[in-house]
């Protein structure tokens, strides 16, 4: 693994393949290394977020996924984000240890949702004392406030941000505020912060902004798609690119219609893998057999621009 270059392009953020009976699968993740590196031309990562059901795994299980994706990953991929972030601080800040003891490339946290933090001030002390347990590991904010509840916006957030946080080095942005955003990129372009985009359907109109790259599901099974598009975004071939964006959203918006989420990703990771990534945990619940008959006639119906 080559540690502490920069992070950017495009971060597949895993899903936890888990067996029949809900518990995690860790003997597949070997394969799920190379499919992501081989298939999918995506060598980073992000462990344990709200796609890899993060906070419905225990703390051990969350640990060992952690582990293992840092084994197998070795020296292939070229970045491993772990997100440890959870409703207690001191469990946060146990992950945020052990992530540093494996020698992950960074961490990241989002908000507490239960309690949540109420202004920018107890939002940064949650964040300071999660990284300080992990000192010499980058640390990112994963601004999710759709399920987080948590609306600080982040470009009042970074105002003076490593001063308390030296670690830190950018923001995982999953809102659809590019406002936010963009005074973001704007404000802080000395500081070199790193901004991932996080809602897969509209990155387009975030790298037209300025973000580095982008954190998303979507990257597992149309990772080389979207690559294809960055790669029309830096000829430019803006026209291009909006091809590739525009039947990424004709995919999407069919499958968000029928009902998309963690377990429906599941299913469509398994059929275009190959790999079992098995049920989700519940409150989720498997997708249904008629979804997924519908969302693979509609993904092998959809021609891209690279006549595959």
């Amino acid at each position: 693994m080559t540690p502490r270059k920069k992070l950017e392009g495009l971060v597949a953020a895993t899903v936890t393949p888990m067996t029949p009976d809900g518990q995690i699968n860790l003997s597949v993740i070997h394969q799920y290394v190379d499919y992501l590196v081989s298939e999918q031309n995506v060598k980073n990562i992000f462990v344990n977020g709200t796609t890899g059901e993060g906070l419905s795994l225990s703390i051990q299980e969350r640990k060992q996924l952690a582990e293992e994706w840092m084994c197998q990953g070795k020296d292939k991929l070229d970045h491993v984000i772990i997100h440890v972030g959870a409703l207690s601080l001191l469990e946060s800040q146990e992950l945020a240890r052990h992530a540093a003891a494996i020698d992950a490339s960074g961490i990241a946290v989002i908000a507490p949702s239960f309690f949540k933090p109420r202004n920018k001030d107890e939002l940064l002390g949650f964040l300071q004392k999660v990284a300080s347990e992990a000192p010499t590991v980058p640390f990112y904010y994963y601004h999710i406030p759709a399920l987080t509840g948590v609306k600080i916006r982040v470009e009042e957030l970074l105002d003076g941000i490593r001063e308390q946080i030296p670690t830190f080095q950018g923001v995982k942005f999953s809102d659809t505020d590019l406002l936010d955003l963009a005074q973001c990129i704007n404000k802080n372009e000395r500081e070199q912060f790193v901004f991932l985009y996080g809602v897969d359907e509209q990155l387009l109109s975030a790298l037209a902004i300025g973000t580095n790259g982008a954190v998303g599901s979507t990257y597992n099974y149309l990772g080389r798609k979207t690559n294809l598009m960055l790669q029309a975004f830096a000829k430019p071939d803006l026209a291009l690119a909006q091809k590739y964006q525009f039947l990424m959203g004709e995919f999407l918006s069919f499958v968000i219609k029928l009902g998309f989420g963690v377990a429906q990703t599941k299913a469509v990771m398994t059929f275009v893998s190959g790999i079992p990534m098995g049920p989700p945990r519940l409150p989720l619940v498997s997708a249904s057999e008629e979804f997924i008959a519908k969302a693979k006639a509609k993904l092998e119906s959809i021609v891209w621009p690279d006549g595959d």
